[in-house]
């Protein structure tokens, strides 16, 4: 599939917010700048290989036997239905970083377990080690990426895998009871939680958020990639407020007062944060607590 997108379009930028981690199993970009993404579709696994030949030009070729229903959904997961017209940025700072990211887009995949999922296992953890245990869990029960894969990649287990993951391997992944509690518990209910990509995103976050473990946090992040939404914000993110804070107002914050002074920006909160994190604009100075590492395996 061959298409012209109504807006100005990043391939990398846009896709690259898909990615966990430096070493996803399921992502992968190679020498030549074009992305490969592995997926699950109704119709069976694929892989997707992602191309933007020339800026108004963007391209996606797929394998396997879910390639067409998932090549279909090509549009959408580079940001097709995200409509950036009505964002203001209002200061200066957004408005610099709005105008040397012109080609930033939310992507909608439309696949809520496969964005629950990694969201489950970024909950009160540092990244690396969120990522640390998505890498090791996909490539011990996911399955062989089909097609011409420049490296070898995997694709996220089905629902019905993940519920049957023993004990001892969650364990082994460095991923605590309760994590791997709520991950099996929605992978029981994974053809209800894919129902919400249709949903409006009040219904969808309260579908999500019926899910015991699944709370606000959990539901924005896979708002932002399963539905595209542009105003999901990920308020209880242990750093995410101050970043904020600092990187507009230049003062720590709380979520309370983060959700209030993001009000004018309301419709594309998310989009404000990506434009800073895409800027590089700096928040908090590294100078309070972080999150710690918390070793599962040695528990």
């Amino acid at each position: 599939m061959t298409w012209s997108p109504r807006h100005p379009t990043d391939l990398v930028q846009t896709v690259g917010s898909l990615r966990r981690g430096p070493a996803d199993p399921t992502y992968l970009r190679d020498a030549s700048g074009a992305v490969w993404r592995t997926t699950r579709t109704d119709e069976g696994v694929a892989t997707l290989r992602f191309t933007q030949p020339a800026a108004d030009e963007l391209r996606c070729e797929g394998w396997g036997p879910g390639a067409r229903a998932a090549v279909a959904t090509a549009p959408d997961v580079l940001g097709e239905r995200d409509d950036p017209a009505t964002f203001a940025p209002r200061i200066g700072l957004l408005d610099d970083a709005h105008r040397r990211n012109p080609g930033l887009r939310i992507p909608r995949t439309g696949r809520v377990f496969e964005s629950l999922v990694p969201a489950i296992l970024e909950q009160k953890v540092i990244s690396v080690q969120a990522h640390d245990s998505w890498r090791t869990l996909v490539w011990r029960f996911g399955e062989e990426a089909p097609g011409p894969t420049p490296r070898r990649m995997r694709v996220t287990p089905s629902p019905s895998r993940w519920a049957s993951i023993p004990t001892w391997e969650w364990h082994k992944a460095g991923v605590d009871p309760r994590r791997a509690r709520t991950i099996a518990n929605a992978a029981r209910y994974a053809s209800r939680l894919e129902e919400a990509a249709g949903m409006s995103t009040t219904d969808a976050a309260a579908r999500l958020t019926l899910m015991p473990g699944v709370g606000a946090w959990t539901a924005a992040e896979v708002a932002q990639r399963a539905f595209g939404d542009a105003d999901a914000l990920s308020v209880g993110d242990y750093h995410l407020s101050n970043y904020v804070g600092h990187a507009l107002w230049g003062r720590d914050m709380t979520d309370d007062e983060m959700l209030e002074a993001m009000t004018p920006w309301a419709g594309h909160r998310y989009r404000v944060v990506r434009l800073l994190e895409a800027a590089g604009v700096r928040g908090r100075p590294r100078r309070g607590p972080r999150m710690s590492f918390v070793d599962h395996r040695a528990i």
